[in-house]
């Protein structure tokens, strides 16, 4: 979306109709927007001048920056309406939504008038014709009990391909309760796990609780351990003990060690799956490591070396080598060649203002967590202490909250 002069206001993550009791079809109300700080606003349809395939433009005035919230016989299009179930009035068929066409009518009001659908042929290995009929041919006058009745999510899930897991967990943030259970339902493990991370702690805590607890086990072993770690800090004792009884024990064991420390210190911060080699590991060896599509820049940033074994609690600490020294050096060298011994290293108890310090000092967006034997522990990544730093609840912070001279734009 962009104004008047060609400024960049934000992306469109849905659209924004009013349900109506006849058979008329909805009028569609306005747009939902996401701005860079990733706070969804309403922009009324009122205030578009025009609707390309890849932008929609505003007129000139102000856009309220007021919080999007629901409001009763409205519905989402890409949260409630794609992929509701549906009856074809003329067969009697049963149909998905798989899209919606917004068209202006003569008063230049823009309607959902035509619905794509799919019948539901009752066999996973065939998929029915698409479909596309007038809304009034489809939804019939039971039109405003469509958001209670059960939804499929494989066109949601088709959206949120191209999204990161972080903007898949706003636009999951705010869709109703059932339809948000119904997408997590949806999710594989590994996708649902990325984005339980990115969502506030209250929503992490109620979607853990939805899924059945053997499921609600593996996600906690699919989650990176610290935010596994953090996640089951928040549940109840009984509960918590209980995931991780379910858990594998090698999946598990790493989440218990986080558990041990404070929330505030380096222990309950750090990672404890760190790039970790041995001295005898070479340059080309470490670069292979850190080009790992899974792993996040901070953590990439930094390879740590220690004597065997490998896996943390590791044996002696020896240093780390950062990744601008391995670019520098010829592939078949090792790396205790060019390790900094010279870093100081923080241990786990250090509270979070001593790491605060620690990472403005040296520059660094990764730090060693050493204990007292001087068995590298784990490491925090910079992100990690953000996330502590800022404030309780800070995922929901409103843009107005944090921009108070700004109520309009």
């Amino acid at each position: 979306m962009f104004g008047p002069d060609g400024e960049s206001i934000g992306k469109i993550r849905d659209l924004v109709a009013g349900l109506r009791a006849d058979r008329q079809p909805p009028r569609v109300l306005g747009l939902v927007v996401e701005l860079a700080t990733r706070r969804r606003i309403f922009v009324p349809m009122l205030r578009v001048t025009s609707i390309e395939a890849s932008a929609v433009t505003l007129a000139t005035g102000s856009v309220n920056l007021r919080h999007f919230s629901q409001r009763p016989n409205e519905v989402l299009v890409l949260g409630e309406l794609l992929d509701a179930q549906v009856t074809i009035e003329a067969s009697g068929a049963v149909a998905n939504v798989v899209d919606v066409g917004m068209e202006q009518i003569r008063t230049r009001d823009s309607v959902l008038g035509r619905v794509a659908v799919r019948e539901r042929t009752g066999r996973l290995s065939r998929r029915g014709p698409i479909q596309v009929l007038r809304w009034e041919e489809v939804l019939g006058p039971g039109v405003l009990e469509l958001t209670g009745q059960p939804q499929d999510a494989h066109q949601l899930l088709a959206v949120y391909e191209t999204m990161r897991a972080a903007d898949v967990a706003a636009h999951l943030h705010d869709l109703p309760t059932k339809r948000r259970y119904e997408v997590a339902d949806a999710l594989d493990d590994e996708r649902l796990a990325d984005v339980i991370e990115e969502l506030p702690d209250e929503d992490q805590k109620d979607l853990l609780g939805h899924l059945d607890d053997e499921r609600a086990a593996d996600i906690l072993e699919t989650m990176d351990p610290d935010d596994a770690a953090d996640l089951l800090a928040e549940l109840d004792e009984l509960e918590k003990d209980r995931l991780l009884e379910l858990m594998e024990p090698e999946e598990s064991a790493p989440v218990r060690r986080l558990l041990e420390y404070s929330s505030h210190t380096a222990g309950g911060l750090m990672t404890p799956e760190p790039i970790v080699l041995t001295p005898d590991a070479t340059i080309a060896e470490a670069l292979a490591r850190v080009r790992n599509p899974d792993l996040t820049p901070a953590l990439a940033s930094m390879v740590f070396v220690c004597r065997p074994p490998s896996e943390t609690p590791t044996g002696r600490y020896l240093g780390c080598v950062h990744i601008q020294r391995l670019l520098r050096e010829p592939p078949s060298d090792l790396v205790a060649g060019a390790v900094d011994k010279e870093l100081a290293s923080l241990r786990p108890d250090a509270l979070l203002s001593d790491v605060t310090r620690y990472f403005a000092a040296y520059n660094l967006v990764c730090a060693p967590i050493v204990d007292d034997q001087d068995h590298l522990l784990g490491a925090v990544t910079v992100d990690d202490v953000l996330d502590h730093l800022l404030p309780e609840g800070w995922r929901e912070t409103t843009w107005q909250e944090s921009h108070p001279e700004a109520a309009d734009a």
